[in-house]
């Protein structure tokens, strides 16, 4: 429990410092973006904006989850985990639909006008700013929740995004400074709308893997395939008859069920027998997830494995 418990702070410690920084830039791109008079860079502000409520829910819920199980919570509470990220999912999804409609509009209706310079500027200090927030948020993924790994890759995103809009500025500057501002009215809403559509894939592989959890689903193909190994390789020294593993993963709490057919010529026959393989099992399995829930059962009918 105790261990869980820091995991959370250090955690909620990660996502408070992202809140900041998604506060900071939310202030500059909407100011920023009015003074410019660019729908873009409002649009970043108000993604920024949004990702610092979401982002609070987020440590809210490292800190619920961190309370760890009780009567109420008999599994754990690693499920608000999954709940949270499908929640960000969806308010991202929508903020992104709603700028892709209202672009579309713009762009029938002859475009914006935008002050170029300012908006180039802007670009640079949001790009260099998201990616020292997404390579600091990358690197405590490593050893941090699922949450901490969705906000590391919407940082990466909205990076990605600012490397775009910077482009799209400069070609804008290009075209102004060119004697074709015609061309260049059309420069922000056009960004507005092909950074919307691209980003649409990021809140719903983020949605996917929260209703996956919820649901209760199997993990990835890799994890499983790595605790099928560990599974097999124990069958296979303890000379059980068979296995069977089902396993499923809820925010950082991975559940795994072995059952294993035990004949008569196998190495363990005895409750403290059991309680060895047990153990075993559970060395193993804790290099790959840290918090696993697991149950091993023992039987020598397979009908009750099955």
């Amino acid at each position: 429990m105790a261990t869980a418990f820091s995991g959370g702070r250090s955690d909620g410690r990660v996502l408070l410092m992202s809140v900041w920084a998604s506060c900071g830039f939310a202030v500059l791109s909407l100011v920023w973006g009015l003074f410019a008079g660019s729908q873009m860079i409002v649009f970043d502000g108000l993604y920024s904006a949004a990702s610092v409520l979401l982002s609070l829910l987020a440590v809210l819920a490292v800190r619920t989850v961190a309370l760890g199980p009780d009567e109420r919570y008999p599994w754990g509470r690693e499920v608000w985990e999954p709940v949270t990220i499908l929640v960000k999912a969806a308010a991202l999804g929508t903020l992104s639909i709603y700028a892709l409609i209202g672009a579309i509009v713009e762009i029938v209706d002859g475009g914006r006008s935008v002050a170029a310079g300012w908006a180039v500027l802007y670009a640079v200090l949001a790009t260099a700013g998201g990616s020292a927030v997404s390579w600091y948020l990358r690197r405590r993924s490593r050893r941090g929740s699922d949450l901490i790994r969705a906000e590391a890759a919407e940082w990466v995103s909205d990076t990605l995004l600012s490397l775009g809009v910077l482009v799209g500025f400069l070609v804008a500057l290009f075209l102004d400074r060119s004697g074709r501002s015609d061309l260049a009215r059309y420069v922000d809403p056009g960004m507005v709308a092909l950074v919307s559509a691209a980003f649409l894939p990021v809140p719903l592989r983020l949605g996917t893997q929260g209703i996956r959890e919820i649901l209760t689903m199997a993990p990835s193909e890799d994890l499983q395939q790595r605790l099928a190994g560990h599974v097999a390789q124990v069958e296979h020294e303890y000379g059980f008859a068979e296995s069977f593993l089902r396993t499923s993963k809820v925010g950082r709490r991975l559940d795994v069920e072995i059952d294993f057919v035990v004949p008569e010529t196998a190495r363990a026959q005895c409750v403290r027998e059991f309680d060895e393989v047990r153990a075993d099992l559970h060395d193993r399995l804790h290099r790959l997830a840290p918090v696993t829930a697991m149950t091993v059962s023992f039987t020598a009918d397979r009908r009750w494995a099955r």
